[in-house]
């Protein structure tokens, strides 16, 4: 469920027309819909309110501090994989007792960052990141929360770009091979292991990997206890998909009884870090149509949003649906067309064969759930500024990332002396 809907012709975030803020901002922009996201994250965190857990929402997913200052009032924590993101979050109030710190690269910097803030857990990813965090918590004087992250060796049944639990995948520690290195970390000082982390990939819509994965972390749990390893905590990741088209996914109650069945006995904290789940439909992409165009096998309808500001169907071959904002009349007769944008690529593309209604130039569509892995994976390619970001609450809406400009982006570069000349 979402909170765009038509009112009087017109498609709404909330009670807000897309037309009055196109009017305002121009477009493209990103739209996202505070009602959307309270109502995620709420349906997800009711769903584990009966047993001992902390909701870290994935900041990834969209890192837009007035998005995640929308969660932090709500009670929800975070999981960061930058420095960037650890300050984001903190920004936007989420309290350090309340952030995860996850990822593969972390630095010395960012980890003596986390260390100075006192997040809540780091999931450490390799054994010289164990090593490397180890050395700087001694240094500081004080134990790092560690909880390492293991590679289950679990197919997600998702995108192989987004798949992170294989064994050929680049995240996390061998699960065959977790023991010894519990072992190892229990003697090395700075080090205070308190649990297990695990995360099998993203857009996972198919709940038997999730509940394969955590059978083999409870596994795991046990064999640690028996060992006198305390584990107090189990980290299930996130990964947990959405419909983006017709397809089923399941629901947040369900994915919780999965979780319950499989480990609900350890008596262990679950870190859950849901972030697509919260903030995929609650956003879309306003774009405006700037030609449409007859080839010889196909029509193009070229609007002014593209590939650096919508990266997921290039990236991925993602589906997005594409809706118009004015709504189309009952009967209206839709033609075959392909929706690109203009850069010149042409894996700039939105859709291929989508039945559209007839368009012309300015004309708005919107495409629809990107809020997740939308404006966090934009670029500047072809010197496309970053486009605006709006929130709408109710009837009000207010600009949260602005548009940059071409100077903007000028202003950062440098001609050295040498070319001056």
């Amino acid at each position: 469920m979402d909170h765009f809907v038509y009112r009087d012709g017109r498609l709404c975030a909330e009670d807000v027309s897309l037309i009055r803020i196109a009017e305002e901002t121009g477009t493209p922009f990103y739209c996202y819909s505070q009602a959307t996201i309270e109502r995620h994250y709420r349906v997800f965190a009711d769903a584990f309110a009966d047993v001992d857990a902390t909701v870290c929402y994935a900041v990834k997913a969209n890192s837009n501090i007035a998005v995640i200052g929308v969660l932090a009032r709500l009670g929800a924590g975070a999981d960061v994989v930058s420095g960037g993101e650890l300050k984001r979050a903190l920004t936007a109030g989420i309290p350090a007792s309340r952030i995860v710190f996850s990822g593969i690269g972390k630095t010395g910097e960012e980890l003596a960052a986390a260390l100075d803030a006192g997040i809540l857990q780091i999931n450490v990813e390799s054994e010289p990141e164990l090593e490397l965090l180890g050395q700087v918590a001694a240094d500081k004087g004080v134990s790092a929360p560690v909880a390492i992250r293991i590679n289950p060796g679990i197919d997600a049944l998702t995108h192989d770009k987004i798949a992170t639990g294989k064994a050929e995948n680049k995240f996390g520690i061998e699960w065959t091979r977790a023991h010894r290195v519990y072992c190892r970390a229990m003697t090395m000082p700075g080090i205070d292991i308190v649990g297990i982390a695990v995360h099998i990939g993203s857009q996972v819509t198919d709940l038997e990997p999730f509940r394969e994965a955590y059978v083999r972390t409870r596994d795991l749990a046990a064999l640690l206890r028996a060992d006198g390893i305390a584990i107090r905590r189990l980290d299930l990741g996130g990964g947990l998909g959405i419909p983006y088209g017709d397809e089923p996914a399941p629901s947040p109650g369900e994915y919780a009884a999965v979780v319950k069945s499989a480990i609900g006995d350890l008596d262990c904290h679950l870190i859950l870090e849901p972030g697509r789940v919260i903030a995929g439909n609650a956003g879309i992409l306003v774009t405006s149509v700037l030609y449409v165009k007859e080839g010889a096998t196909r029509r193009f309808v070229v609007v002014d949003a593209a590939m650096n500001d919508l990266m997921r169907p290039a990236l991925y071959n993602a589906f997005h649906g594409i809706a118009t904002v004015m709504e189309t009349p009952a009967k209206t007769e839709c033609k075959e067309v392909d929706v690109v944008g203009p850069i010149c690529e042409t894996g700039d593309t939105f859709a291929t064969g989508r039945p559209l209604p007839p368009l012309k130039a300015g004309d708005l569509l919107a495409i629809r759930a990107a809020g997740a892995y939308g404006a966090v994976m934009s670029s500047v390619y072809n010197t496309r500024p970053l486009v605006p970001e709006v929130l709408v609450r109710g009837g009000d809406f207010a600009l949260v990332r602005e548009r940059l400009s071409v100077d903007d982006m000028l202003s950062r570069e440098v001609i050295p002396n040498w070319l001056k000349t």
